[in-house]
This record gives C-alpha cells, sequence and structure tokens, in this order.
C-alpha cells in the first residue's frame, strides 16, 4: 500500500489553525500538537530554465569570388511525346491519263484561278482560299492561272519595282507551303488551250487522303 503524499497548509490554513487552537482546551494528557511548519520556498534560482531551442546550423561564409552552388535540377513530369505526323509525299506530276484528257480536252479542270493583276500579297491569300474551297468541295483538278509575267508600262508606277513573272515563279512555292502542302499532290505547266507557261494544273488530295 502506498503512503498518500501530505499535502502542506496554505497561509490562511495556519491562520485558521491558530485561532482554533487558542479557544481549544485539550484533553487530559494529552498536548496541543505543533503547528504545521509552513511550505518550503523554492529559491529563484531554482526555477526552471527555458528549454532550449535547437538552432540550425547555418552555412559557412562563401569566400569571394566564389560562385553559389548552383541547386540540384528538379526532374520534370513525365509527359508522353506525340506520335510524328504521317509523312506527306513529295509533289508530283499529273498521271498520264489525267494529262491526256486534259490536253485532248476531254476534260476540264474543275475549277479555275486567275491571278492576273494581283500583287503578291493579294494573289497569295487568294491561293489559299480557293486551293481550301476547291478541297472542300471535293475537286480533284484545278487550274491556276499565274500569266506569263510582263514589265511595267507607267514610268513611276508600282509595276516597275516588281519582278517580271514574279507569280509564275513564286505559285509553285506556295504549293508546297505548309498552310496548303496537306492539300496538293501535285502540279505541272498547263496545256496551251489553258495558258500553257503561264498556268498550271493542280492535283489535289481527296477525302480520303489519295
Amino acid at each position: 500500500m502506498t503512503s498518500r503524499r501530505r499535502r502542506e497548509l496554505t497561509e490562511e490554513e495556519r491562520l485558521l489553525w491558530r485561532h482554533v487552537v487558542r479557544h481549544v482546551e485539550p484533553l487530559p494528557g494529552k498536548a496541543v500538537p505543533p503547528e504545521p511548519a509552513p511550505p518550503p520556498t523554492v529559491p529563484e534560482t531554482a526555477t526552471a530554465a527555458p528549454p532550449k531551442v535547437a538552432r540550425a546550423r547555418s552555412a559557412p561564409p562563401r569566400p569571394p569570388g566564389v560562385p553559389p552552388k548552383p541547386h540540384a535540377p528538379t526532374a520534370a513530369p513525365y509527359r508522353p511525346t506525340p506520335p510524328p505526323p504521317p509523312p506527306i509525299p513529295p509533289l508530283a506530276k499529273l498521271a498520264r491519263k489525267e494529262r491526256t484528257a486534259l490536253s485532248r480536252r476531254s476534260r476540264r479542270p474543275d475549277a479555275t484561278l486567275d491571278l492576273h493583276g494581283m500583287r503578291q500579297g493579294e494573289a497569295h491569300l487568294a491561293l489559299h482560299g480557293f486551293l481550301h474551297r476547291a478541297a472542300a468541295q471535293g475537286h480533284a483538278i484545278v487550274l491556276v492561272i499565274t500569266g506569263k509575267g510582263a514589265p511595267g508600262r507607267d514610268v513611276g508606277s508600282a509595276a516597275l519595282f516588281e519582278e517580271r513573272g514574279v507569280l509564275r515563279r513564286l505559285v509553285p512555292h506556295w504549293l508546297a507551303e505548309p498552310g496548303i502542302r496537306g492539300l496538293v499532290l501535285g502540279f505541272e505547266p498547263a496545256a496551251h488551250h489553258h495558258g500553257g507557261e503561264g498556268a498550271l494544273y493542280v492535283r489535289l488530295r481527296r477525302r480520303d487522303g489519295r
């Protein structure tokens, strides 16, 4: 059996004890119990010290002229690489039977675009819009008239600054641009009755990709 710890009396309780003892007569053979001892005082130096807080160790100072150590690069999140688009076959001439039918006038182009009198920027936009519309309508072979080119006649006009036959040389390059390259299978100079060297037969890709 464990002994119960004796509780120390407070100052008020000891004053009450003295008051009671002065008015109480002890029994025969009994003595008045001694006054309870006051609670021990705790010296100020014995107060509990605050807990020590661990401080983070700071890095030693970097010598002058030494660059800081680079941080380790974080790994980038994994992103799967999308598959490359299918390759577009190179531009080619028209099939022999198609060329023969156009030359013998047994077949006509499905649509015609005439770039005569247009500046480069205007002609470029017109060609893009024309080919997209023709492909959307399911046309197979279209005729693009560039003209053979002629020098400017009016002195001081803007036509003098344009090279002769510039559209005739630029249109084949435009047909290979990414904006319309996916629509075009091939092209070649038109027959004489369709403009000869000043026009092009352009074969468009079908909706099924052929």
